[in-house]
């Protein structure tokens, strides 16, 4: 169960953590409560299953990795979770997910995104991917990206007071851009 005061927790660390030594307190000072309330309510909010993780946004297009692939497969229902776990342990793989497949328009079910410094080394780690794990058997495309047109964690309140001034954030919890154009292969 959460409380209003988790609701402003979550409002304020959304947007990412303050730039300082020491993120906790500048929160808890905003919100009007000790570091170390800051800090164990956010992991009953974790351990409660109600924030999944912590992680940064990598700006990847702006450390070299011009390159990006949404590969998209067909794989039986039965096997999706096996083979999702066995992606999903792959260094190249970004992130993996299951959707609903589109009917015969869109008959795909599986999903991974690839990043890579070109299209040529993307396509080098989907061909080794697709052979360690035995992929050849299901219908694929590689979809690159065109163009990004936001890339941030994901959010779900309000701004609080806490996130007033967001270039001072370190945005976090996200590794795929919101919206992009894709290109097939």
């Amino acid at each position: 169960m959460i409380d209003a005061v988790d609701h402003r927790l979550i409002a304020a660390v959304q947007a990412g953590l303050p730039i300082t030594a020491r993120p906790y307190a500048a929160i808890a000072e905003d919100l009007g409560l000790t570091e170390q309330d800051v800090i164990q309510r956010l992991s009953r909010l974790r351990a409660q299953g109600l924030i999944k993780r912590w992680g940064v946004v990598v700006k990847h297009r702006q450390l070299g990795y011009r390159a990006n692939a949404m590969i998209v497969m067909n794989v039986p229902d039965e096997r999706v979770a096996d083979v999702g776990a066995l992606i999903s342990q792959q260094a190249c793989v970004n992130l993996c997910y299951q959707r609903p497949r589109q009917g015969e328009v869109w008959p795909y079910n599986l999903y991974c995104m690839i990043h890579g410094k070109s299209r040529e080394v993307v396509l080098e780690q989907w061909a080794v991917l697709r052979h360690d794990c035995a992929l050849a058997a299901y219908p694929y495309e590689v979809l690159f990206s065109r163009r990004c047109f936001k890339q941030r964690g994901a959010r779900y309140s309000a701004p609080a007071e806490a996130a007033k001034d967001p270039q001072n954030r370190v945005e976090r919890d996200a590794v795929v851009p919101a919206a992009c154009e894709w290109q097939s292969v």
